[in-house]
């Protein structure tokens, strides 16, 4: 249903049954799939390529260009996945000529005022609090959550199933499975709330606590840790997946907390 007070220019491709609420723009080279909703006065600009069955509420500004001064005009996409809601506010950058593309997965919870810079790239069931400020080229893993009005430096890389407290300053890495608090940035443990929630055994939840031990609470510095998890754990694809998370890191990965946690 496009009401008449919304603009739709003529080079968008919208689909049949997508409900676009009065005061929205929507500019050329926009694509937007089946069953999702635009609420009011929200502005989606070129490159946008939106799922099916998202609801985006009013004030969100979807794919206009990077803040970034190196920007020279270049094609760029904003990937929105499926069944995605985008709350009040929200803006998401497209990318530039590092990937091209800023995405969001699928099933992900961008929650009002967050904003998604140039080229992040965010996993499916992600949760993006209130707030929250996430500068370029920032990784998020699948099923993370990041509290509200945390501030993430760019090209961070914040793994699956992380979850970080609200305010953080994150100026390191976040390794999956863990979470986050404290400043500096520290581990304070396992998700394994979250963990439990998304079906994750109790032998699987300590296999990944006693991992966290070696690295975070035995004294070893890091390549020292990774020689031992990788000698003394069963390869898993939950052991494996931390391994090249920290082997991967090019910021480095936050440290341990010391006040007893």
């Amino acid at each position: 249903m496009n009401q008449p007070l919304a603009y739709v220019h003529p080079g968008a491709k919208i689909a049949k049954n997508v409900v676009i609420e009065p005061f929205t723009t929507i500019h050329n080279n926009v694509v937007i799939g089946d069953g999702t909703w635009i609420g009011s006065n929200v502005t989606i600009m070129e490159g946008a390529r939106i799922g099916k069955n998202c609801n985006i509420f009013p004030g969100a500004v979807i794919s206009a260009v990077p803040q970034d001064l190196k920007f020279g005009g270049e094609e760029s996409l904003a990937i929105i996945g499926d069944n995605c809601t985008i709350r009040e506010c929200v803006t998401i950058n497209r990318g530039t000529i590092a990937s091209g593309q800023t995405v969001i997965g699928n099933n992900c919870l961008i929650m009002a005022t967050a904003h998604i810079a140039h080229d992040c790239h965010i996993g499916d069931n992600a949760i993006i609090v209130n707030g929250v400020a996430l500068a370029g080229h920032v990784t998020v893993g699948k099923f993370a959550i990041i509290g509200g009005l945390a501030a993430v430096h760019q090209f961070i890389s914040i793994g699956d199933h992380a979850m970080i407290s609200g305010g953080s300053l994150v100026r390191k890495d976040v390794p999956p499975f863990t979470k986050a608090a404290k400043e500096p940035l520290s581990y304070v443990g396992i998700n394994s709330v979250g963990l439990r929630r998304r079906g994750f055994t109790s032998d699987k939840i300590r296999e990944l606590q006693d991992i966290y031990r070696i690295l975070y609470q035995r004294n070893y510095n890091t390549t020292q840790a990774l020689g031992i998890i990788e000698g003394e754990f069963e390869a898993t694809p939950e052991r494996d997946e931390i391994i090249m998370f920290i082997r991967n890191s090019s910021r480095g990965i936050m440290k341990g907390y010391s006040g007893g946690y």
